[in-house]
């Protein structure tokens, strides 16, 4: 009996010696699902702090990458599960996530490379492939310190027709200062900017910094309301994300004549830096079906009282045209916490775009419907939020401020973005109706970010 036990014991540990605690390998079942989700951000040049290519590069933050999906921490998204369904959603599906798990338990084995999938092609410095490229014309000096306020380049666009655009990408030139970069559209005879000498900084006059100029286009009226039009950016943990019609049937137009304006928000990183911002846009190869309108819906009526933990704001306006919505986005600032985005339909049925329960100003996701919404004319876009101007705020600068509508990140704003789809002639002035001037609830269309 002793020697039978003996043999079973000995057997025992033979077949633990010979039998891995899991089959997951790193080439075999982990590197396919980093190239599907992780890698579009965790390469060179992109806003991921670390490649996940490779397994030597992959490897040393194993045991973070366990935390981060178990947590949900990544990849990044906040839209509430319970309310609409996105074409872009980013959650990792739980087989994935068990998967990543069981690799790390396993002590993150690389596996036969034999197993491993072919590398994905990624476009050396952008994530389309444009047809025009327009840049600032020389490096701009970020100060290691301090507020620098916003900062405008003009670049003409030299086009002598109307111009399509089907799809377009901001591309900062050095991520550690640029905090936003915004490109807008100023056709010909517009006065926006029209002190700033093209290729050159330009720091605006006060009463033109921050959307000040644009809340005094709204009250001038739709038409000029809508003249220097938004029409892409880059904004902070923006993973590649387009702001255009995924199928390329609707395009962006750029008027002929017109000019680009990209206004930069510089945030200094602790020593002197240089940024050198580039636009590029993937051309239509002919007239498209539908126009893409980016509209925004704001209110810069609030005043955040000091330590407040849950500060409402409201903002709305109502659609004087049917249009079919593909995407909406939230926006705030530090002290945001929460922001739901709905439609109000004339029947007095709503619908809720996105619910974001736990707003993070430093992902400022772009929401892609699954399926685009047919809207009504007479639909009410309606945005509820609250801020958090409290010391429990980790991001919160000082909580016994009042704050209001301002361009900074320490200042505040209420925007919801939606982009819809129009018939190519229709005009975007002609979109919206917003509520009057002086109006509680006045809404206007701003720069943001």
């Amino acid at each position: 009996m002793k020697h039978f036990v003996g043999l079973l014991a000995m057997g025992t540990v033979a077949l633990a010696a010979t039998t891995p605690k899991s089959s997951v390998t790193f080439n075999k079942d982990v590197l396919p699902i980093l190239q599907k989700n992780c890698q579009v951000c965790h390469r060179p040049g992109e806003v991921g702090p670390m490649a996940f290519l490779t397994y030597d590069g992959t490897r040393p933050w194993a045991k973070a990458m366990k935390e981060a999906v178990l947590t949900k921490k990544m990849p990044p998204w906040f839209a509430d599960p319970q309310y609409g369904h996105y074409a872009n959603d980013r959650r990792l599906s739980d087989p994935d996530i068990k998967t990543l798990v069981a690799w790390v338990d396993a002590g993150a084995p690389e596996g036969d490379p034999k197993d491993k999938p072919a590398p994905v092609h990624f476009n050396d410095g952008w994530n389309i492939k444009p047809d025009v490229v327009f840049e600032v014309a020389k490096p701009y000096t970020v100060p290691a310190s301090g507020t620098v306020d916003y900062t405008y380049f003009v670049i003409p666009t030299g086009f002598t027709k109307d111009t399509w655009v089907i799809d377009g990408e901001v591309r900062p030139g050095n991520r550690s200062v640029v905090h936003h970069a915004t490109m807008y559209l100023r056709p010909p005879g517009s006065q926006w900017m029209k002190d700033a000498k093209p290729g050159e900084a330009y720091v605006p006059p006060p009463n033109q910094r921050g959307g000040r100029q644009f809340e005094a286009n709204a009250k001038a009226g739709p038409k000029e309301d809508m003249r220097n039009e938004w029409f892409m950016g880059y904004v902070p943990g923006l993973f590649p994300q387009s702001y255009f019609d995924p199928t390329h049937q609707a395009a962006k137009l750029i008027p002929a004549g017109s000019d680009i304006v990209i206004e930069m928000h510089y945030t200094p990183s602790g020593k002197g830096a240089e940024d050198q911002t580039k636009v590029g846009l993937v051309l239509a190869k002919g007239l498209p079906k539908k126009r893409l309108v980016n509209l925004n819906v704001l209110d810069a009526s609030f005043d955040i009282p000091p330590n407040d933990p849950n500060y409402a704001g409201h903002a709305s306006a109502t659609l004087a045209q049917p249009v079919t919505l593909i995407y909406s986005q939230p926006h705030m600032h530090m002290r945001g916490k929460d922001m739901i985005m709905k439609l109000e339909y004339p029947t007095g049925e709503s619908e809720t775009l996105v619910s974001v329960p736990h707003y993070n100003y430093l992902w400022q996701n772009l929401y892609f419907e699954d399926k685009p919404i047919e809207v009504p004319k007479g639909t009410k876009v309606d945005i509820s939020c609250h801020w958090d101007n409290s010391i429990n705020n980790p991001l919160n600068p000082d909580p016994s401020k009042s704050i209001r509508w301002g361009p900074q990140s320490f200042d505040e704003m209420l925007v919801g973005f939606v982009g819809v789809i129009v018939d190519r002639d229709v005009n975007p002035e002609t979109l919206l109706i917003r509520a009057k001037p002086g109006s509680k609830a006045e809404v206007a269309t701003a720069a943001v970010n």
